[in-house]
């Protein structure tokens, strides 16, 4: 499905079973789409424990641009796109999540959006070339339970633990996460499952 926002059309990728536990919104990074090998395996979990699943293409890259542009529009389409869920979503949990830029987007307005937690995929902590910038500011201010996911070898540096609820550390990955997919899934799989109704007490 295509969302109209201020700023250009959307396409949302909908994994919708019949009765979802919560759901799921996950978008990619500055150069990628949502067939991102990371995003698939942490669709693949979620699925699994009956969470619905929202995979977005937002309008820079619909447009064919490689740089996200503004953060406040990225930030302002990222939440018509939710607003445009929200009847689908209606009260069950939100968590919304994304690879690299795509995580920066979900951190920054993950209060604004209502989610109960972010995923956080291969956060970018500092720019390459620039050691003296941080974005740890963005995880600290999300103002919900924040996972990180990163590689030890990620050249974008790894997040403080406090600076996060949780920050898993995956051994050989670099910034695509793409060395094992099936090992960033199960970083993320125990975390999403507090929000799942399979396997909870009756």
């Amino acid at each position: 499905m295509r969302i109209m926002t201020a700023h250009g059309p959307a396409e949302v990728t909908l994994d919708e079973p019949g009765d979802p536990a919560f759901w799921l919104v996950l978008t990619h990074g500055s150069n990628g789409g949502v067939q991102a090998p990371d995003l698939l395996a942490v669709r693949a979990a979620a699925l699994g424990l009956g969470g619905a699943v929202a995979r977005v293409v937002q309008p820079f890259r619909l447009a064919g641009r490689r740089a996200p542009g503004s953060p406040v529009k990225q930030d302002e389409a990222w939440l018509e796109v939710i607003g445009a869920l929200r009847d689908r979503i209606g009260g069950l949990p939100l968590v919304q999540g994304g690879r690299s830029n795509g995580a920066r987007v979900a951190c920054r307005t993950a209060r604004a959006a209502g989610a109960a937690g972010v995923v956080a995929l291969a956060f970018p902590l500092c720019p390459p070339r620039r050691p003296g910038v941080s974005r740890a500011g963005e995880l600290r201010a999300a103002g919900t339970e924040v996972l990180v996911v990163n590689g030890d070898r990620d050249p974008f540096g790894i997040p403080d633990p406090a600076d996060a609820t949780q920050v898993t550390v995956l051994p050989g990955e670099r910034h695509d996460l793409d060395r094992n997919p099936a090992a960033v899934g199960a970083a993320v799989e125990p975390w999403l499952r507090r929000w799942a109704r399979i396997g909870a007490p009756a």
